[in-house]
């Protein structure tokens, strides 16, 4: 499968922030660490000109796999503008430059600025059939209009964050507008058994994130209820070290595709900038070593 990276193994969070990498050196070193393949990022950090992005990209033999949108369809129908003028922006450039793929994430329960609790944890079933129903249309519409595919990305201190929830969105969901982004880290933040979510729903899985969660430092986490924008940085650790292991993970879905994106994703907000080079080109030669069915391009 295609193995890639992202704005986020470099610590960036947001288009723009003082403390974040200026954008054409991530691009210079994400090419020095060896990746061929990156996402968008933050919509609005990297050139959002589709002529000087793609410019940028082919200057340094790179190529997009996809972008980001986020949503919060369970609060309600006025969520739908907000989630389309994203996706109208997002959809029209990753289109532009031939990506197929634009990964959802949902709103978190709790702020990833000050940690306080925005709403309850869990959803209840009037919420849950919004957020379908709401997905399922953005999944619809982002096909039909832009030609690229809706990848829902389970996530730490969101409601779709475990086993159950995730299996309940997929059950609620039609496979047509609505897959996973398999993000391994934050689905083993919850316990989350990758591989059996792999073997159990093979149709649903259409993108991974390739990330890996310290399981010591994990249980203090949620022992504390520390926020996971606060936590991020320490429990989501440099491969080798956390859970779970890439190798069986990359061999069982490139059974289902080849073809099937592999971005690395190492939550890293707040980052010295002279830091993720380094870990960026150990990550990606681990990957590679873990099994023979990565590729570069």
């Amino acid at each position: 499968m295609r193995i890639g990276t992202a704005p986020d193994s470099w610590g960036v969070w947001f288009p723009e922030h003082p403390r974040q990498i200026p954008w054409q050196r991530f691009l210079d070193e994400v090419q020095a660490a060896g990746y061929h393949w990156i996402e968008l990022g933050p919509y609005g950090y990297l050139p959002t000109d589709p002529h000087q992005l793609e410019d940028e990209l082919g200057a340094r033999d790179l190529k997009l796999s996809g972008g980001t949108v986020f949503t919060g369809f369970h609060k309600g129908d006025e969520q739908w503008q907000r989630a389309w003028d994203q996706a109208v922006q997002v959809g029209s450039l990753v289109h532009a430059l031939g990506a197929e793929h634009i990964v959802v994430i949902p709103d978190m329960w709790r702020s990833d600025l000050t940690g306080e609790a925005l709403e309850p944890r869990t959803l209840d079933a009037e919420q849950w059939d919004r957020l379908a129903r709401g997905q399922e249309r953005l999944g619809k519409a982002l096909w039909e209009e832009y030609g690229v595919r809706q990848q829902f990305h389970s996530h730490a201190d969101s409601h779709v964050g475990t086993r159950r929830e995730v299996v309940r969105l997929l059950e609620l969901t039609d496979p047509r507008y609505v897959n996973l982004c398999l993000d391994t880290g934050h689905y083993a933040y919850y316990g989350g058994d990758n591989l059996r979510l792999i073997q159990e729903h093979p149709d649903r899985i259409g993108y991974l994130h390739l990330k890996q969660v310290d399981p010591e430092l994990l249980f203090e986490v949620l022992k504390n209820d520390t926020p996971f924008a606060d936590a991020a940085a320490e429990v989501m650790v440099e491969p080798p070290a956390g859970i779970p292991e890439f190798g069986p993970i990359i061999e069982a879905v490139a059974a289902i595709d080849p073809d099937i994106f592999a971005i690395v994703e190492q939550d890293m907000p707040g980052v010295d900038i002279d830091v993720p080079l380094k870990i960026a080109t150990r990550t990606r030669e681990h990957i590679f070593g873990c099994s023979p069915l990565t590729r570069r391009r």
